[in-house]
């Protein structure tokens, strides 16, 4: 194939998608660039699908390689390793936004890659790379839907920007990544500081016109390409035995889905499923049980708004709420909601804690983490413990962003925090029981946020012409629904969403009507917090650090370092506490107890102290003289005792009155033109 080039200029920026030049073994390739940024994506599936599998095997690999940048890999190694976080939630992004646009029952399995070549520090690679991937499956004999567009939006200073740079994005409101189709909205992630639901509707409503965009460039490459899809035909059930097994045990089906625990209710189904396995031995019957559990399910939902637990759409199941669970952990929450429990606690440190992040385009320090634990005993199941998968640090990141918002800033708090949720047990939605844990945990710690945050996961169930939003949702539910919608934010607006859909696109009516009814359950969900805890406590745990800020004269910064360190060292080695000086002469503090930072502080300022005629100083005699004594106040501060001045009576000899290691209470009786004092005990006696 020859190289097959488009490009079109959207608000004011000009896309270009080629292929036919760059890795042409693949099943379908695109370089798609902008500016100087560019991003490789292929699409590649095997020829024949996996047997026994109930799950369509797509892998989804977002790369960035340090040369796109002109940079080489720091540490030993010198080359690029395991995939960073924001690697894997890019590739999380891609493969929910194309996942739902794969013919149903089809197994092959399929990789995405969408490795940076070339990266500026004005255009981003995240919207060529989604773009990228629809259109290399487009362009591919790969079964997949219509092509979809994504872009991402933001606000600044009340205004809307499609598609910014890095540096916009910074001081970014609302920051959404949007994909969709030509008619709906497929998949949403983003932040905001706690924007309305209005706020976000606009936003997604603005990013959906130049999504449009995006697709009409894609459809330019297809129709060049014409490609031949690979023939499939998902594999169909037996509709007699699907009506006979209805037929004959619906009222114990209907039995077992309204059995309110959710292994109890398993359990029930199993044994169902067992039992009519033995009574058609030579029929595969788990996926024709499955469907009809699922059909009654949504049936249940739909005609009667009746779920499984016997809620109705709106409710929220029962909350609890619990902190300051063990003393020696700074803070920490138990959040239960059902069957769905988050153990939540926050832990404070210093700036030597900050989390070291080096990325394609800089390096940053993260005073603020996150992490999701999910353990299998969570879901009643035996697993092998490994290091964080996918799922766990999407979570964690959801979560993260959602608080991250009414976090204190480091010069009000300049603790480094961090928080680490240990989902219990799961039943629907632990990213958002993590949100509202996590947040009990901040204001059991006496982080001072300015709002509580909750979280809530919405479904959806649709049927022909209706449809069922779900508050609230349980894991089957999840399973079984048409959508997953995080919302999480304050009384006074979102800070955190993320949107997946299983059905081909959904439309603003029922993302506005999802947004409305998530905004009645978080409110009622705070409600329920602020029952146990409303506002952050105003003393730390005795076990947090300590820490104090003030500021000096920068020309007295060495007098507190000392040559070589020896001042400052010494002052580490009496208190243990952690010091660090700004060369605008701005010192934070941290230590083990309010003890430790006093004495800390006080040395510091003795050090820096600038003294005057008529202090009164408390000082220790280091040195004896023939005509006085030398007293030192701090490392650096000193002056002259005249034998004159030691006694109202005439002293004969220095150490007739005082000696080397005394301490002796002296006031300032002079300052020289130099720095040098001259001190007196005679005069306050």
């Amino acid at each position: 194939m020859n190289k097959i080039e488009v490009s079109r200029e959207i608000l004011g920026k000009r896309y270009v998608f080629e292929t036919g030049e760059l890795a042409k073994q693949a099943n379908g390739s695109i370089l798609a660039r902008c500016g100087d940024t560019a991003v490789l994506i292929t699409a590649v599936c095997d020829e024949v699908g996996r047997e026994n599998i109930d799950f369509f095997p797509l892998t989804v690999n977002y790369v960035e390689k340090t040369f796109a940048a002109g940079k080489i890999p720091g540490g030993f190694i010198k080359r690029e390793g395991k995939f960073s976080e924001h690697e894997v939630l890019l590739s999380r992004l891609i493969d929910r936004a194309i996942r739902p646009r794969f013919p149903e029952g089809f197994k092959n399995e399929t990789q995405i890659m969408a490795t940076v070549f070339s990266l500026e520090n004005i255009n981003k690679p995240d919207i060529l790379a989604l773009n990228g991937a629809s259109l290399a499956l487009s362009i591919s004999n790969i079964p997949f839907g219509e092509p979809i567009g994504a872009v991402r939006v933001i606000l600044v200073n009340d205004k809307f920007i499609i598609n910014p740079s890095f540096e916009e994005e910074q001081s970014a409101a609302i920051n959404l990544f949007v994909a969709g189709s030509d008619n709906a909205l497929v998949m949403v992630e983003g932040e905001s500081k706690e924007a309305t639901e209005s706020q976000i509707i606009e936003a997604l409503k603005l990013a959906h016109d130049s999504i449009r965009d995006f697709i009409k460039l894609q459809k330019e490459l297809i129709a060049q390409i014409n490609p031949q899809k690979i023939s499939f035909e998902p594999s169909k059930f037996d509709e007699d035995l699907k009506s006979k097994i209805r037929e004959q045990f619906l009222s114990e089906i209907d039995k077992s889905i309204f059995i309110s625990k959710k292994l109890e209710r398993r359990s029930s189904l199993k044994s169902l499923k067992s039992l009519i396995q033995q009574s058609y031995p030579d029929s595969d019957i788990a996926a024709i049980f499955e469907e009809i559990v699922d059909e009654r399910v949504r049936e249940f939902i739909v005609k009667d708004k009746k779920r499984i637990d016997g809620r109705n759409p709106e409710n929220i199941r029962d909350i609890n709420c619990q902190i300051s669970l063990f003393n020696r952990v700074h803070g920490s929450g138990l959040f239960t909601r059902g069957e769905t429990q988050a153990f939540v606690t926050a832990t404070l440190g210093t700036g030597e804690d900050e989390q070291f992040v080096d990325s394609l385009n800089g390096e940053a320090y993260k005073r603020f983490m996150l992490h999701y634990n999910f353990p299998p005993f969570s879901v009643g199941e035996v697993g092998a413990l490994r290091a964080p998968g996918r799922r766990e640090i999407g979570h964690g990141n959801l979560a993260e962003r959602a608080i991250n918002a009414v976090l204190p800033s480091a010069e009000e708090f300049p603790y480094t925090i961090r928080i680490v949720s240990e989902v219990l047990e799961s039943n629907g939605s632990s990213s958002m029981a993590t949100v509202c844990g996590g947040t009990l945990a901040l204001m059991d710690a006496g982080v001072p946020i300015s709002s509580p945050v909750a979280g809530i996961a919405m479904g959806l169930i649709v049927e022909g012409d209706k449809y069922v939003v779900l508050s609230d949702i349980l894991g089957d539910e999840d399973h079984l629904g048409d959508m997953d919608f995080k919302v999480a934010g304050t009384s006074k607006g979102v800070t955190a969403i993320q949107m997946d859909i299983k059905i081909s696109e959904l439309t603003f009516e029922i993302i506005e009507k999802a947004l409305a009814q998530a905004r009645e359950g978080r409110l009622y969900i705070l409600g329920k917090m602020a029952e146990t805890i409303s506002s952050p406590k105003t003393e730390l745990s005795q076990y947090a650090p300590r820490f104090a800020t003030f500021s000096v004269n920068p020309d007295k910064i060495r007098d507190i370092i000392g040559p070589s360190g020896k001042n400052i060292k010494a002052i580490i080695e009496i208190t243990g506490a952690k010091i660090d000086i700004e060369d605008n002469g701005y010192v934070k503090i941290f230590a083990a107890n309010a003890e430790k930072l006093e004495q800390t502080k006080n040395i510091i300022l003795n050090i820096v102290k600038e003294y005057k005629e008529g202090d009164v100083c408390k000082g220790k005699v280091v040195k004896i003289l023939d005509f006085g004594a030398i007293v030192e106040f701090g490392p650096n501060s000193s002056g002259l005792l005249h034998i004159s001045e030691i006694d109202n009576q005439r002293t004969n000899k220095v150490t007739d009155i005082i000696n080397i290691g005394d301490e002796v209470e002296v006031k300032i009786i002079k300052v020289e033109r130099d720095g040098k004092l001259k001190l007196s005990r005679k005069a306050l006696l």
